[in-house]
């Protein structure tokens, strides 16, 4: 049984969806916004709302928790130049996720996920 178990499996195993989550952070934290599937989407969308939330407040505990989920500095210090100016005044609800119909080769449903 599934009783009470969260998050998204995303077919995947432990490490390969670990790796998969930290480069949708990166990509999304360097570009500000990303093309994929529906379910990655909504899987990262929690995690990088989390680390924005962190990245409010610039101390060295909060770099350290952050590069320890993004393993790049260069995203680190990327997040840490625009996210407290940005998200201040916002206490949730940093990023959108728009659709965009499906994929034409597997009829994945595909969204574009931003930081707003």
């Amino acid at each position: 049984m599934r009783h009470r178990k969260v998050g998204y499996k995303l077919g995947r195993s432990a490490e390969h969806r670990k790796a998969l989550l930290r480069n949708l952070m990166i990509s999304l934290i360097e570009h500000r916004r990303v093309e994929t599937t529906r379910a990655k989407a909504k899987a990262v969308q929690p995690e990088i709302e989390r680390l924005l939330s962190l990245a409010r407040e610039d101390t060295p505990h909060t770099r350290r928790m952050a590069l320890s989920k993004l393993a790049s500095k260069k995203a680190m210090r990327q997040l840490f130049t625009f996210a407290p100016q940005d998200y201040a005044n916002r206490p949730a609800g940093q990023t959108r996720i728009t659709k965009l119909g499906t994929r034409q080769g597997d009829g994945a449903e595909m969204v574009v996920i931003e930081l707003l």
